[in-house]
């Protein structure tokens, strides 16, 4: 894999550059952003990302390696190719990505030209705990997309064996804290399992406390 390119800037145009490495020279696409920061004749350096495809080898350049892991990330979304991922990186800027998919706002990517309502719903749900924003990973009170979806089911199966609201809700956050991957695969009856399972074994070590006091 070619991690990142550092030459002299040969050509700079609408969407690529060509990266001179001792006398070779690579063409790379990149958002009019980045591109914007390389000067012909000059020294430049680019992280890339090589997509491999049948027919061709195409290399991605980027300002930062946090841009390229976003790329990357953004194509694990079915339907997203990589020039639909590099137009979300042209309209936002990483870390608001990262913020949009964690928080479940499609409309932050319906702003990218080519993707409408039911795309940038897919793409915050798809994404839901592969992208956190930076200094906030593990921070409680945000859900996500895909919880949005899963966590009132959960509950109302809950409310139907005798818990309340309130109850239900917080069981199931004490008991995905122990095991947050349930959380990100969304299965509702694997939650509910995982919950009531947590029940049972916080009863249990309840009424082995009041025996010990017995």
């Amino acid at each position: 894999m070619i991690s990142f390119l550092r030459g002299t800037v040969a050509h700079v145009g609408l969407s690529t550059a060509v990266i001179d490495l001792n006398g070779a020279g690579m063409s790379v696409n990149a958002t009019p952003q980045t591109l914007s920061r390389l000067h012909v004749g000059e020294e430049g350096k680019l992280f890339t990302s090589l997509i491999v495809r049948e027919d061709s080898l195409t290399l991605f350049g980027f300002a930062s390696d946090d841009e390229r892991e976003v790329f990357d990330i953004l194509l694990s979304v079915s339907g997203v190719g990589p020039r639909l991922a590099l137009a979300v990186l042209a309209v936002h800027e990483p870390e608001a990505i990262r913020v949009a998919a964690h928080s479940g706002d499609s409309k932050t990517f319906t702003k990218v030209p080519g993707i409408g309502p039911k795309v940038g719903a897919r793409i915050v749900l798809e994404l839901a705990g592969k992208l956190v924003p930076h200094g906030t990973a593990g921070a409680a009170g945000v859900p996500t997309a895909a919880e949005a979806a899963w966590k009132p089911q959960v509950v109302a199966a809950m409310t139907s064996l005798g818990w309340s609201e309130k109850d239900a809700s917080a069981s199931i956050d004490k008991a995905l804290a122990d095991d947050p991957e349930v959380s990100f695969r969304g299965n509702v009856a694997e939650i509910l399992r995982t919950t009531l399972r947590w029940l049972g074994q916080d009863g249990a070590r309840a009424g082995n406390r009041i025996g010990s006091r017995g």
